[in-house]
């Protein structure tokens, strides 16, 4: 221990002011005197690692509102830092609250931050939670509406207590109320077994003898030691992190955030040219000078050299084209492979804008979800020539593979599957938010685009195993898995309606319209 200092009572106090210690951070596992405690958790300083909350406030300024409302926040950047730390909280709230709604701010809460916020969260931290009988988070700063999805569906929580931003008629204001402590009253907890967990630094500059009068020690990490936390590894995460939403794909602290500004004068019409360049000239000749102008993409297996799957010359000529099974990255999963082919190929495509069909450079087939409908559809396309499918409906950011749909293995004798991986440094090109159309402009407004296209063996959909026949579905998870093998990614048994419902409260239909 580094020092204690004991609070008596006086006799007006209403409660017992805890005692505090300064010390170097013990899990429960290596303090037994920790084990089976109620927490009393400092969010900002007891488990997120960086001192500054700035990038949480512009996320919500550029997701829930707009790239003006962002711009106008790193302007006030610099005034920020010179004020009072209330002071720059209620700045902050102003700029990014004023006027949006809440379902609009409890979106990005529920699909966006939780990934900055595991990103964020220290090991240590996050070993002392893990060991004790209950925990009730406390956000000094961050409105509770910001954090408490995070806190309760990936760290557990039961609790969250934090400020409130003042609403009218369902619209922010742009206000902080005052804080209320009371609100930890509804825990009803025996406080002969609660402690909390907070950073000095934090500590002495609010009033959080009220908040942690609750109870019977306080310990405090000190800024230096904080600094020295590693980040939460993705395998310890409570929850794995499989959803999220968002067009930023980087931490926009400060200085990230005046680069992705500098950038967007010349993304903008670098994002027209890339479009121009892949809709209008011949594959060859579009990748090639995609390459030029930053665009990356890596071919393995290319059955244009190989002569394995699509070109076959000399095979007999056959009543239906070859199925291509990928996973889905973006909406240019299906344009790439047409690309590495050299060919014009059709794609299925499951609620996507107008706009997207009338720009794509390839021929699309909208399915209706009526399966017989469906299977008429693509049974009709391949007659015409060469298929791609994503059969996961939807697509998946992280290292992960969602169900595959097994109308697929039921059309034909053979699939020939396709491994995709995409790379974006600043912008995201997917969304379940509206503007759909606009995803594969957002993928082109990256610095350097990049993907991976792996053609594979191909494999029968007649399958016999220990002399039974396997059932469709359990080849669409014989080509899930192998996918996955190749890629490294995680198969999971996730739908798109899953998805769909958990970060956008809806079942992912576009707005045809658009």
């Amino acid at each position: 221990m580094l020092g204690q200092h004991h609070h008596r009572q006086s006799s007006s106090d209403i409660s017992t002011f805890p005692e505090i210690i300064l010390t170097s951070l013990q899990t429960p596992q290596d303090d037994e005197h920790l084990r089976n405690k109620t927490l009393i958790l400092d969010v900002e300083g007891g488990l997120l690692r960086s001192p500054s909350i700035f990038p949480y406030f512009m996320l919500v300024a550029i997701e829930a509102g707009s790239f003006l409302r962002g711009l106008i926040l790193l302007c006030l950047y610099p005034l920020l830092c010179c004020l009072p730390q209330e002071v720059e909280l209620q700045i902050m709230v102003i700029v990014c609250f004023m006027g949006l709604s809440e379902e609009k701010v409890a979106r990005v809460a529920r699909a966006t931050l939780p990934k900055y916020f595991l990103e964020d969260v220290g090991r240590e931290g996050f070993e002392v939670l893990r060991g004790m009988k209950r925990v009730t988070g406390v956000c000094s700063l961050l409105p509770r509406i910001m954090v408490e999805p995070f806190l309760k569906e990936y760290m557990g929580l039961e609790v969250v207590v934090g400020r409130e931003v003042k609403m009218i008629k369902g619209r922010y204001v742009g206000l902080l109320e005052k804080e209320s402590e009371g609100k930890l009253e509804q825990a009803k907890f025996d406080e002969t077994e609660m402690i909390g967990l907070g950073c000095s630094s934090s500590y002495f500059g609010y009033d959080h003898h009220q908040l942690f009068s609750w109870c019977k020690e306080v310990y405090l990490v000190t800024p230096e030691e904080k600094r020295k936390w590693s980040p939460l590894p993705r395998d310890q995460y409570p929850r794995p992190l499989i959803f999220h939403d968002g067009r930023l794909a980087f931490r926009p602290t400060p200085q990230a955030t005046i680069a992705m500004f500098m950038w967007l004068p010349v993304a903008l019409p670098l994002t027209l040219l890339r479009t121009l360049i892949f809709l209008n000239l011949p594959y060859p000749i579009a990748v090639a000078i995609g390459s030029v102008i930053g665009v990356t993409t890596r071919v393995i297996n290319s059955p244009v050299h190989t002569g394995q799957v699509g070109s076959e010359p000399h095979a007999q000529p056959s009543s239906q084209g070859h199925l291509y099974v990928c996973n889905h990255r973006t909406l240019l999963d299906p344009v790439y492979i047409s690309a590495m082919l050299n060919k014009q190929v059709s794609a299925v495509t499951y609620s996507v804008s107008r706009v997207t069909e009338l720009i794509s450079p390839i021929r699309t087939v909208r399915l209706t979800r009526n399966r017989d409908e469906d299977r008429t559809r693509m049974e009709q396309s391949l007659r015409l020539g060469d298929l791609v499918v994503c059969p996961e409906g939807t697509t998946c950011r992280e290292p992960y593979l969602l169900r595959f749909s097994h109308l697929f293995a039921e059309l034909v004798d053979e699939v020939y599957p396709v491994a995709l991986v995409n790379w974006s440094s600043m912008f995201h090109g997917t969304s379940t938010g509206k503007s759909k159309y606009l995803d594969h402009f957002y993928f082109f407004m990256n610095p350097r685009p990049a993907y991976d296209v792996q053609f594979m063996d191909k494999m029968p959909t007649k399958m016999v195993i220990d002399g039974k026949r396997c059932e469709s579905y359990e080849v669409a998870n014989f080509v899930q898995g192998e996918i996955g093998r190749i890629l490294g990614f995680q198969s999971t048994k996730l739908t798109r309606k899953e998805k769909y419902l958990r970060l956008a409260g809806n079942e992912g239909f576009a707005d045809t319209k658009e």
